[in-house]
This record gives structure tokens, C-alpha cells and sequence, in this order.
């Protein structure tokens, strides 16, 4: 199960955000839900963009901001661990987003706002069963399953809700968002390295260096392999006639190749 003993910067900083926000809520009423809750309408024809950003620190109440809070607590730290804070956050905050976007992309007509950080928390979930696939989580709290089987049951249930045109007052559209963007920014993220690698010089630099330094350790290994040779036949020879009857020709290659064996031994 995920690493709840540690509590990691980004995590932490995610949760006083998070709850800050909600003490704020608490004291406003529903003003910021209604300025920073993403609605499609507004977004579409109030220019509202900011709003696909600022519905994931809004939560609906006390176990709404719970469950979320929890879940990120649970298993955002390994990931975190893993990444590194900068990277946690930036996978974060694009799974939040494009939790909104997909709300105004798919319910363009929608009057209402949605809130809350469960588009994050689906991607970070997914995150965690790309990370930990065979690891053992709790469902419901009850029954335990590998963590790759959990997300896909709850990707399943999204898409069943979406499908059912849901009228739960649930952000369906922002969880199947989060859940499929991280997927894809995570399967698709090493090949854009790769690509984007291949678009500088460097690369290009490396690769050279690469093998002109293959090529010069193979001459080298060639060139000491003849030396070990020609070392092995004189040496044979002094085992037959002695060192005084070698010639002043071996001689002096025994002295020579001493000094370059010795030269690559350090």
C-alpha cells in the first residue's frame, strides 16, 4: 500500500492548499464555488479560462474533501519520492486541468460548476498503478485487489456513468479527463524525449564521442592483444635458451611493452 509514514513537500503543500481553500469555502458560502468552480457555460462564453484550473482546490463538503485528501496523502508520496516534486507537481496540475477541459469539451451546455480535485487524484492513481501495478490496496476498505486492477475497475464505472448521461452531480467527465491524460502523458512521455533528444546537437555530439571512444578502446584492446603475443613468444624462448641468447631486438620490446602494460593498468 502507499507510503503514508512519509509526508513529502509537494504532498504537503497540496494539502494546506486544499484545506485552506475549504475553511475558505466555509466562510464565503458559495461565492467561490461560483467564481472558481468550472462551469462551461461561463468558460465558453465568459472567456472564464481560469476556471479549468482553480475547481481543483473547491471541494462540496467534508467527506468530498476527505476521500480526495486521503487518497492523495496515501499515494502521493511514493510517487512524489519516485519523480521528484517538480515533475509530481507538473503531472498533477496537467491531470487537474485537463479534468476541466474535459468537462467543457463534453458538457459545453452544462449551467453548474463542477469542484474538486478528483481529476487530479484519478491521475494520480493511475500514476500509482503504472508505478506499483502488482501492489495490494484495500477496495472500499474491504476487499484486496492489486492496485492495477482497482484503477482499471474504476475507469471502468466512469465510463459507464458517462455513458448513462449521470445525474449524480458527479464530475465524471473531470475524473475520465484526469484518469486518461495522465495514462497517455505517461506512456507518451519517453518517446517525446527521445524525439525532442533527437531535434538537438547534442545528441548528435554524444553519439559521435560515443563511438569514436568504442573505436579507440578496440584499437587498443587489438593493439595489446599483439603486444601480450609477441611477449608470450619471447618469453617461450627464454624458457628454451635463456635470457642471455635473446636477441638485443627482444630485449628491448620486453622493456617497451612493460612500460606500456603499465601505462593502462593505471
Amino acid at each position: 500500500m502507499g507510503t503514508g509514514r512519509v509526508l513529502t513537500r509537494g504532498v504537503k503543500i497540496l494539502l494546506i492548499a486544499n484545506v485552506s481553500v475549504f475553511i475558505l469555502q466555509q466562510l464565503t458560502g458559495n461565492q467561490l464555488i461560483e467564481a472558481l468552480g468550472v462551469t462551461p457555460t461561463k468558460v465558453l462564453q465568459d472567456l472564464a479560462i481560469y476556471q479549468v484550473f482553480t475547481y481543483m482546490f473547491l471541494h462540496g463538503g467534508f467527506f468530498h474533501i476527505l476521500l480526495n485528501m486521503f487518497i492523495l496523502w496515501m499515494f502521493g508520496p511514493e510517487i512524489e519520492l519516485n519523480w521528484g516534486t517538480r515533475q509530481f507537481f507538473k503531472y498533477y496540475f496537467l491531470t487537474g486541468v485537463a479534468g476541466g477541459i474535459f468537462t467543457v469539451a463534453f458538457q459545453p451546455n452544462f449551467p453548474y460548476p463542477t469542484i474538486g480535485a478528483s481529476a487530479a487524484i484519478y491521475g494520480l492513481l493511475v500514476a500509482y498503478a503504472m508505478l506499483f501495478p502488482n501492489r495490494m490496496i484495500y477496495l472500499y476498505f474491504l476487499i484486496p485487489v492489486r492496485v492495477k486492477y482497482a484503477v482499471i475497475f474504476f475507469f471502468v464505472l466512469e465510463v459507464v456513468a458517462v455513458m448513462g448521461t449521470a445525474t449524480d452531480g458527479i464530475g465524471h467527465w473531470a475524473h475520465l479527463g484526469g484518469a486518461v491524460v495522465g495514462y497517455l502523458y505517461l506512456k507518451m512521455d519517453w518517446r517525446l524525449r527521445n524525439i525532442v533528444q533527437k531535434l538537438t546537437p547534442w545528441y548528435y555530439w554524444k553519439r559521435f564521442k560515443y563511438k569514436r571512444n568504442s573505436h579507440k578502446l578496440e584499437k587498443n584492446r587489438e593493439k595489446t592483444e599483439e603486444i601480450m603475443k609477441r611477449v608470450d613468444r619471447i618469453l617461450d624462448k627464454i624458457n628454451e635458451v635463456g635470457f642471455e641468447h635473446i636477441s638485443e631486438e627482444d630485449r628491448q620490446f620486453l622493456d617497451s611493452a612493460s612500460e606500456i602494460l603499465s601505462r593502462k593498468d593505471k
